[in-house]
């Protein structure tokens, strides 16, 4: 068996079994852990068969001392694993959403501030980390620092809630915004729903249109 296993609950769960049923026809079993320590406790206490594969959606950053020391035990585990615990590469579901090349288009966003700081973001991303050295947008820097506990994820949940505040597209619930994976329904509400009017109204291909981005791929190659 090949099992999937992730920190998140809520709509970030509902993006890999979303995943799983579009790309993989559910031949993973998703699991939620429901927190970075849940998945370090979990992998240590797996005795994997030899024909089970556990692939770890573990949200990783450099620029939280407690985040880093929970990688590394977990590294340290997946080491010793003989390959049947495979670490995907990445830094957190929100920063998947907020690569995503058509965020802005597709929630009609008309933050031109948010949108000038997101490509500023999305530009210094270096080793799982914001590099502030990279950023000279003198607003993307104020932003930066105008949070209290900052971290490369804070700014990246905070970010992707500016662009998903309507709750048809929010990350932030039980499930995933409905527009995401639903077919549209700008024709029945054309005048209370923010949309930037998708492409395609048909909400599989919209998730795959998701899943197809760079960002989402490399994980994915991992998984193949």
């Amino acid at each position: 068996m090949k099992y999937l296993w992730t920190e998140d609950t809520g709509a970030g769960l509902h993006f890999w079994k979303l995943v799983n049923q579009l790309f993989f026809e559910n031949a993973l079993v998703i699991e939620s852990k429901e927190s970075n320590q849940g998945i370090l406790d979990a992998v240590s206490d797996l005795r994997p068969e030899e024909e089970d594969k556990y692939y770890i959606a573990f949200d990783y950053v450099v620029d939280n001392q407690d985040i880093r020391n929970k990688y590394r035990l977990l590294k340290s585990i997946a080491e010793k694993s003989n390959g049947r615990i495979i670490i995907l590469d990445m830094i957190c579901f929100e920063y998947l959403i907020l690569a995503f090349d058509y965020l802005v288009q597709w929630t009609g966003s008309g933050k031109t501030d948010k949108i000038r700081i997101r490509e500023a973001v999305l530009s210094a991303i270096e080793n799982h980390r914001i590099n502030l050295s990279k950023i000279d947008d003198e607003k993307t820097l104020q932003y930066l620092a105008s949070f209290k506990r900052y971290s490369t994820e804070r700014v990246m949940k905070s970010l992707v809630g500016e662009f998903t505040q309507n709750e048809k597209w929010s990350v932030k619930g039980a499930l995933m915004g409905e527009c995401w994976y639903k077919n549209c329904c700008i024709s029945e509400h054309p005048n209370n729903l923010r949309c930037g009017k998708p492409e395609t109204e048909d909400g599989n291909e919209k998730m795959r249109m998701l899943i197809c981005s760079e960002e989402i791929q490399k994980l994915l190659n991992e998984l193949n």
